[in-house]
């Protein structure tokens, strides 16, 4: 390929009052960055970090113009990288792409080999990115949730901001492994839906995190997916189960909340951090496999994914930012 090769891609761009817009642009391959693989994009996702990049406020992005969009799969069409050669599948998902480095929003992406997986046989390109960040985000919390005990047999399992990406793939991925699964949103109009998923209870958001007096609260929860963070997170952790844990991930809700050590000594509970961006490359390679095959969210698969033109991408970026989204949008390059 050469450096004139043109394309089209999502561009953010910032005024001079500090506004932040984006559109639809023909680009060439000189507008990308340097990377030892350049991959023909097939879909990416939209995730709630792609909508904070595309404003002025999300702390997200440091230079403009940019591509946002932290990840894809595609297909290798030129590679310098030993491990990759051109009609190689591969898909990536964190690392600086969207971030500092331009990303998944656009039919071409140059970037470093060491940032992409092969994707696995069993997923085609669209379904990785309908798993995508989210999917991956929600098994890694599951593993971790595992790997700290939890077992079926203990009791329900809550999932938080369930109607989103991460929310959805947890609640089928949890239910295909056998775990009562009990579902808290704002949504609950969507209740329907998250029973297709594999959730054998929804509940209103406000009766999962309404304040309770005292230290703790009654043990309900066997473990907890938290993508929402936030100040329900306080309520959350008192109505943990002994040595149960909680793995939080996201900050829909917010990035702040209060609690006191009493649920840590009292009963034993984790705080689980999950971080999706720099996973270790043999534990991410472990993760796609288990997607790929035993943990399979069919149910988000089928119910939960819409495809998407580059052209929606205001709509749905302002849309996820305003708690609007449900399920996986995907965009097709």
């Amino acid at each position: 390929m050469n450096n004139e090769t043109e394309f089209r891609a999502f561009v953010i761009r910032q005024d001079e009052h500090g506004e932040v817009t984006g559109s639809v642009e023909q680009l060439s391959l000189n507008h990308l960055p340097e990377g030892n693989v350049v991959v023909k994009v097939a879909y990416s996702g939209v995730n709630y970090k792609d909508g904070l990049a595309s404003t002025s406020n999300g702390q997200i992005v440091r230079r403009y113009p940019f591509i946002p969009g932290i990840d894809m799969a595609g297909t290798v069409v030129a590679s310098d990288h030993p491990e990759y050669r051109e009609g190689d599948e591969v898909i990536c998902t964190g690392y600086e792409l969207g971030v500092s480095h331009e990303g998944g929003y656009s039919q071409y992406v140059r970037l470093k080999g060491e940032w992409l997986l092969p994707l696995p046989q069993s997923l085609s390109l669209r379904d990785a990115m309908a798993i995508g960040t989210a999917g991956f985000t929600a098994a890694l919390s599951i593993e971790r949730l595992i790997h700290n005990g939890l077992h079926p047999s203990q009791g329900p399992v809550l999932v938080t901001g369930a109607t989103g990406g991460v929310g959805s793939f947890a609640i089928s991925m949890l239910s295909r492994l056998g775990y009562e699964v009990v579902a808290s949103t704002g949504k609950t109009d969507q209740s329907g839906w998250l029973h297709k998923l594999g959730a054998q209870e929804v509940i209103p958001r406000i009766e999962a995190s309404v304040a309770t007096k005292g230290a703790i609260a009654a043990e309900t929860w066997a473990g907890v997916i938290d993508p929402v963070g936030g100040p329900a997170l306080s309520t959350i952790l008192k109505q943990v189960q002994y040595g149960g844990s909680v793995a939080v991930s996201g900050m829909t809700g917010g990035g702040r909340f209060e609690s006191s050590v009493f649920p840590f000594i009292l009963r034993g509970v984790n705080l689980l951090g999950i971080d999706s961006v720099y996973c270790p490359m043999k534990k991410r390679e472990a993760i796609w496999s288990r997607l790929a095959g035993e943990w399979k969210p069919e149910s988000v698969l089928v119910e939960g994914t819409v495809e998407y033109e580059l052209t929606d991408l205001p709509v749905l970026l302002q849309g996820i930012l305003q708690g609007e989204a449900v399920g996986r949008s995907v965009i097709r390059l």
